[in-house]
């Protein structure tokens, strides 16, 4: 029966190994990004890696946060404050508001300030200073001023138990603010380049991060300092039947989607993870979709007014007459995130195939 399962599946959330629980209950197999040398980490070592170069180089840099100078939550700032000091490296009231104020203000004094939001959840009490201030200040004051030293480092996305207030992905939100840069890493080796590409930005940047793959995601990094482009989609797979657009955690569910379907459908998938929110690769995009005719379009948030509305109908308006069916979106659900019924929230392999062979039939 569904519900005993269910439920077994939540007791499991009290057991100690926390590692092996991330793995238990993902809805994704992971595919990591190849690459020529560097060290194997997981995506916290690699986000720490990043912030480790970022206050080696600048010495302006600070590193701020809830619980940040204890290593943070999900440890990804872990013994940097041994290394560079407390007045470098340290713990902030647990107000995020605050945080954000306080990192909007020593960013307009030329400091360069990384700022941690425990969970992006919690991101709405900032909402205000992020989006009327920090976005604005270089608009409103002529050039004169700017926040483009500041970084927000957010973790996002479904845990696995996360519930509805720690699984949320609030990245059309800010996609509506000119003057911010939005990105989200799917893996360690984009994590690292990204952070460090926003950290030397001329914008305000937010760096959603996936949380679920802080540990579930393994890849050979490159130790050297490196910056992977802002605003430039990748393209994983290539294919010329359906477009695959997703970005973070779903850009892995898609991946194996394009696997399934070749095997399964004979489809041929062209997979897009699109990095960057904004500004978003429009050309990548529309060049993927005039190429296959069919695009699905794949992310946790809920449906209504997700970033995906936002690509479907710039498509619909700059591709119309290369489409055979209409953009397709699998997402969320419009409801709070649930908790046991997880499962039946996410757009999983299940339902993002069931979209493809939708598509085709169409």
């Amino acid at each position: 029966m569904i519900v005993p399962q269910i439920l077994r599946g939540r007791l499991t959330t009290l057991r100690p190994n926390v590692s092996a629980l991330f793995l238990s209950r993902s809805h994704f197999t992971y595919y990591p990004t190849s690459s020529s040398s560097g060290k194997k980490m997981n995506m916290f070592n690699a986000i720490n890696n990043a912030m480790d170069l970022a206050l080696e180089n600048d010495n302006s840099a600070l590193l701020f946060g809830e619980d940040v100078g204890f290593g943070g939550v999900f440890r990804c700032s872990v013994n940097l404050r041994d290394k560079y000091g407390k007045n470098r490296v340290f713990n902030t009231p647990l107000c995020e508001q605050g945080i954000a104020g306080f990192a909007i203000g020593v960013a307009n004094t030329g400091v360069t300030a990384i700022a941690e939001i425990q969970f992006a959840d919690y991101i709405f009490p900032s909402f205000d200073q992020i989006v009327n201030e920090a976005a604005k200040y270089r608009y409103r004051s002529g050039g004169l001023f700017d926040c483009g030293s500041l970084t927000f480092r957010v973790p996002c996305g479904a845990v696995g138990h996360g519930a509805l207030y720690h699984s949320q992905s609030p990245e059309a939100y800010f996609a509506h603010t000119p003057g911010l840069r939005i990105v989200i890493p799917r893996g360690p080796v984009k994590a690292k380049g990204l952070l460090l590409a926003c950290v030397r930005d001329p914008n305000p940047c937010i760096v959603f991060e996936p949380k679920t793959l802080y540990r579930a995601a393994v890849e050979e990094v490159p130790l050297d300092y490196y910056t992977s482009d802002l605003g430039k989609a990748d393209v994983l797979c290539e294919g010329k039947d359906v477009t695959l657009i997703g970005w973070g955690t779903q850009v892995h569910v898609l991946l194996e989607v394009a696997n399934l379907a070749k095997e399964k459908l004979g489809v041929d998938c062209e997979v897009i993870d699109l990095v960057s929110i904004l500004p978003w690769d429009t050309d990548a995009v529309c060049k993927s979709a005039k190429k296959t005719g069919r695009v699905i379009i794949a992310h946790e948030a809920p449906y209504t007014q997700g970033f995906g509305s936002e690509i479907a109908a710039y498509i619909q308006e700059k591709c119309f007459l290369h489409l055979e069916a209409p953009v397709k979106r699998v997402t969320g659900w419009d409801t709070p995130f649930p908790h046991v019924f997880e499962p039946f929230y996410l757009p999983d392999k299940h339902r993002c195939l069931s979209a493809v062979q939708d598509i085709m039939l169409f």
